[in-house]
């Protein structure tokens, strides 16, 4: 979203190194980025100990705690994920308490030699923090929280009702997370050690640990806000997560408009515009766009332009002014497939027993056709992709061009320096890693085969692709913070080259897309480690250990699920307000279908209904060289470079499965939060604001596993108006005259 802006203090100039001799670093050893030279402290102190037992103990812990929490709310209606901010609050003072409490005592470990170890070798200090958040968040790519790959799962599971073998799910998820790790490490000579590749989403993390191991004077320790502001979320969230839902989507239009139906698709959270709903429920606010307490102004000023653009202006032109593609056939808001008469699309009906689609099924049915937005949603998708090429290219083209070249000209920077005293990872380590993945990969492909469907060489040609993107936009999101993806570019080839085959598209997509994305995290985290000067063999330790540790409970929380909730992810089927209707897999099934069942030339193509949202491409490569033009001719019109059409085009990236609802209670939070308390009480923003964003995360998530476990299990719900939802039944009813629906009034 941004870089946040943490106000920090300056940095010295003394240095720490192994001798301990101190000096004063001259002018061309300090970085070149004037950001990280106000960020990151020139010190070292290579004698603090890192491959602790607290160390070992918390990072362990908050893995499989992260790792539990975030899998097991990725299929509730409203996802909360726990970020890595929250482990690094929560697990500072444990580290403090167990430092206090833990004997001292020394002694030697057999085949160690004659080296002597302690189970509390000291104060907690601020390394073993930092690799202890690297641990808990391992295998989440981008803030992700969990492995991208449990969709695949998922979606053979429960959405097409087909089996997959436990072994084969975790080699899936295994490789795809483990496999970028390969050649990322390769590569870090060209994007961490270079002091111009700066990586500035690194800098809150630096910025946040060195706040929070500042000694501390005032009454009201970080700490103690933090465990007040845990115990008032965890027991606000039994009122809209058990005892008064309706709380969580406060839809007024419904209530005062209860037998309209365009009423409704305008002022309903969840089915409609929004236009007015509200919430009192924090895992809506933060559910898919995360914290709003974390994200600048700027950003959110951004993504509000680009969102009332879209979902203001355009999706109500659209549907109620043009009646696009039949629009109004369909719902105004709804990541369903559906036929032509707004029936919802018998997916099953047209996949035969090879698993792949029944033509003579699928012309029974007919055309696939989807809703006003969700068409628009993949028309600025192609927009996003294609204006984030041109837009870094154009505005930051030469920028990049200049500090990858200072990159090899330039001397090392005082960080760079200092980390060339600890011992660098071998080559062959990572040479190895690559080698052992890919061959697991292969026998994935070829002899799982039936439950992976993708062939051996579109492995090989995901990886290439997977490579080929990964040191440019590696270095695009080190110099820039912007990080295009590449789901919906693997989604299309593969949909091009082997249609039919639905598994076989998810796969390609998630070796070729995350397999790059978690290469870029791997590198992202070890500039984060540079910075905070981390001996590397422990960065990466840790981050294969905590990877492998994370998968593996992100698959056996979404096994227990999957197989212990029945009719889970079918809302249709499910009881009246189940949490369980797994808004993200429904996503990535319906991208399954489009792109891999029935294939992206019968839906964007010239046998399909919307080849003309290919057009978004050309528009969205067009509109930055428009902006960049207007740029040079009025170069004295400061408002001009603002306009960053990538973020206004994106904005919406994360609808469906986010709904107007979520965009609008995060616009509203974060800007209270990030303008007028940044702006009026700096002092307590700066002390306080990151900590109540983790406190609120962590009280929710404790209370509604607590919820699960006591009550969830059970069945043991309440009944009253209050526990009805959001009122607006009618928000997902079609306009159009002659469509009849169950559920909704004749037209």
């Amino acid at each position: 979203m941004g870089t946040l802006e943490v106000q920090t203090p300056s940095t010295t100039s003394t240095t720490t190194i192994l001798d301990p001799e101190k000096y004063s670093a001259t002018d061309d050893e300090e970085s070149p980025i004037e950001e990280v030279r106000l960020t990151v402290t020139n010190t070292d102190d290579p004698t603090l100990p890192v491959w602790t037992f607290r160390m070992w103990f918390l990072g362990l812990i908050s893995c499989v705690l992260l790792s539990f929490l975030n899998q097991f709310f990725s299929y509730r209606t409203e996802p909360l994920v726990i970020t890595q901010i929250t482990i690094q609050v929560a697990s500072l003072p444990i580290g403090h308490f167990m430092a206090a409490i833990m004997p001292t005592t020394q002694f030697r470990i057999p085949g160690f030699g004659p080296k002597l170890f302690s189970l509390n070798p000291g104060p907690f200090n601020m390394k073993e923090h930092v690799l202890i958040s690297i641990f808990a968040n391992a295998g989440s790519a981008f803030g992700s929280g969990s492995a991208y790959a449990v969709g695949i799962v998922t979606i053979i599971k429960a959405f097409y009702g087909r089996g997959i073998s436990f072994l084969a799910s975790w080699i899936l998820i295994i490789t795809t997370q483990v496999l970028g790790y390969g050649w990322a490490g390769l590569l870090r000579k060209y994007v961490v050690e270079p002091a111009h590749m700066w990586w500035p989403s690194t800098l809150v993390q630096v910025s946040l640990f060195r706040a929070l191991h500042e000694k501390e004077k005032q009454r009201m320790t970080r700490a103690k806000f933090f465990l007040i502001a845990l115990v008032c979320s965890f027991c606000w969230y039994v009122v809209p997560g058990y005892l008064f839902p309706t709380l969580s989507t406060i839809s007024w239009v419904c209530w005062a408009f209860s037998n309209s139906v365009t009423a409704q698709q305008i002022g309903s959270g969840m089915g409609g515009l929004g236009l007015g709903a509200l919430t009192l429920d924090w895992s809506v606010v933060a559910s898919f766009l995360f914290s709003p307490l974390i994200c600048p102004f700027f950003a959110i000023v951004n993504v509000f332009m680009g969102f009332a653009l879209i979902i203001y202006i355009v999706i109500p032109i659209a549907y109620w002014g043009l009646d696009l593609y039949g629009a109004q056939k369909f719902p105004i808001f709804s990541s369903h497939l559906f036929t032509s008469q707004g029936q919802t699309y018998d997916i099953i009906a047209i996949v035969n027993d090879q698993f792949e689609i029944d033509l003579q099924k699928y012309d029974e049915q007919g055309r696939i056709h989807l809703s006003m937005f969700f068409a628009l949603t993949y028309g600025f998708g192609f927009a996003t992709i294609a204006s984030t090429l041109t837009h870094v290219g154009f505005f930051y083209g030469r920028e990049i061009y200049e500090r990858f070249r200072a990159s090899y000209k330039g001397k090392d920077d005082i960080h760079t320096r200092l980390m060339r005293k600890y011992d660098d990872i071998p080559s062959w380590w990572f040479y190895l890693l690559l080698i052992v993945t890919v061959a697991v990969s292969l026998v994935l492909c070829i002899f799982l085969n039936d439950q992976v469907q993708m062939p051996w060489w579109g492995l090989l040609f995901a990886c290439v692709m997977a490579f080929v993107f990964t040191l440019p936009i590696s270095i695009i999101t080190a110099t820039t913070n912007q990080t295009p993806g590449l789901n919906i570019i693997t989604e299309y080839v593969m949909g091009l080259i082997l249609p039919g085959k639905p598994i076989a598209n998810v796969c390609f997509k998630t070796y070729g897309y995350m397999s790059m994305a978690q290469a870029v995290s791997f590198l992202s985290d070890f500039k984060l480690g540079h910075y905070m000067k981390i001996p590397p063999k422990s960065m990466f330790l840790v981050q294969f250990i905590g990877t492998i540790i994370a998968g593996t409970i992100n698959l056996a929380v979404a096994w227990w699920l999957l197989n212990s909730i029945e009719n889970i992810c079918h809302d249709d089927l499910l009881p009246p307000n189940s949490p369980w209707t797994c808004p993200g897999d429904r996503v990535f099934f319906d991208a399954s279908v489009i792109w891999g069942l029935v294939g992206p030339r019968r839906i964007f193509g010239t046998r399909g209904n919307y080849g003309a949202m290919n057009w978004f491409f050309l528009g969205g490569a067009v509109g930055p060289v428009v902006v960049w033009l207007f740029h040079r001719a009025f170069p004295k019109q400061s408002w001009i470079p603002l306009i960053n059409l990538p973020v206004l085009l994106g904005a919406t990236g994360s609808m469906p499965p986010a709904t107007p609802l979520n965009y609008n209670a995060w616009i509203l939070v974060g800007t209270i939060f990030n303008f007028f308390i940044f702006r009026y009480r700096k002092k307590w923003w700066q002390r306080y604001n990151y900590i109540l964003s983790a406190a609120l995360d962590a009280g929710v998530a404790f209370m509604a596993v607590l919820l699960y476990f006591s009550v969830g299990l059970e069945n043991k719900g309440l009944t009253w108006w209050g526990t009805n939802g959001e009122h607006c039944d009618l928000a997902t009813c079609p306009t159009a005259k002659g469509i009849v629906v169950d559920g909704c009034p004749a037209n």
